[in-house]
């Protein structure tokens, strides 16, 4: 599959997922959706302490194909200065929903990384974006890219599935093993998290407490990761 036929199906199959299309059981206020958002929220938190450290108001982010940039939303809310953040996106209306709900001062970039500076960020993110890439190639390419703009010393965040969906063709799981071919350093950390998304909309009834107990309990039953490697200061 060539680079444009792969980009043309990403644009294809995720933009119906975008503003007034989202698919009811993603809407915000469902309790599924509200514990999903306070996990990957905590393990944020900790992850970027103990590497970027505390402060967040030097850190320069990219985050990439930022769709409605609740990332940097939240790097915002934590400290993180509104003109040291760049979102990226190759979709034109992702990039105008980010800006219309960003804070002023937030970077834009439409297009592809290879337009952005080398060793220009401190750390560069990519949530739910190689999952949504089948193609080997592309998901190479597209680590390379991210290294690149990575100043030595910086870090990247990747969130992502950790399994496959035999009901979704469309997304692909990303592998640990994968990463570290991607970007082989000593300096990593690996924290799965997420009750698996059918199992929690099974459970979204019970107490919170409930769910959250059973993805402490059983690893196995996490969906999701976050992943952050070191590039050699």
């Amino acid at each position: 599959m060539s680079d444009q036929a792969e980009q043309e199906r990403i644009n294809r199959v995720h933009r119906p997922s975008h503003g007034a299309a989202t698919l009811a059981r993603h809407a915000w206020h469902r309790p599924e959706i509200l514990s999903q958002a306070a996990a990957r929220s905590r393990v944020l938190a900790r992850l970027l302490a103990c590497t970027a450290g505390p402060d967040l108001s030097a850190l320069r982010v990219l985050d990439v194909a930022c769709g409605g940039s609740g990332f940097l939303r939240q790097l915002i809310d934590w400290g993180a200065t509104p003109a040291h953040l760049t979102g990226s996106e190759l979709q034109q209306d992702r990039l105008e929903h980010a800006r219309l709900h960003t804070a002023p001062g937030v970077r834009w970039h439409l297009g592809q990384l290879d337009a952005l500076p080398k060793d220009s960020v401190d750390l560069v993110s990519a949530h739910a974006v190689f999952s949504a890439i089948l193609d080997n190639a592309l998901r190479r390419r597209l680590a390379d890219e991210m290294w690149r703009v990575l100043k030595p010393g910086g870090w990247t965040m990747i969130f992502d599935v950790r399994y496959g969906n035999p009901r979704n063709g469309s997304v692909r799981k990303v592998s640990e093993v994968e990463l570290l071919s991607f970007w082989p350093t000593d300096e990593r950390h690996y924290r799965t998290l997420i009750l698996a998304p059918p199992l929690g909309r099974a459970l979204s009834g019970l107490p919170c407490m409930l769910p959250e107990l059973l993805a402490a309990l059983l690893p196995p039953l996490r969906s999701h990761f976050i992943y952050m490697a070191r590039k050699e200061p």
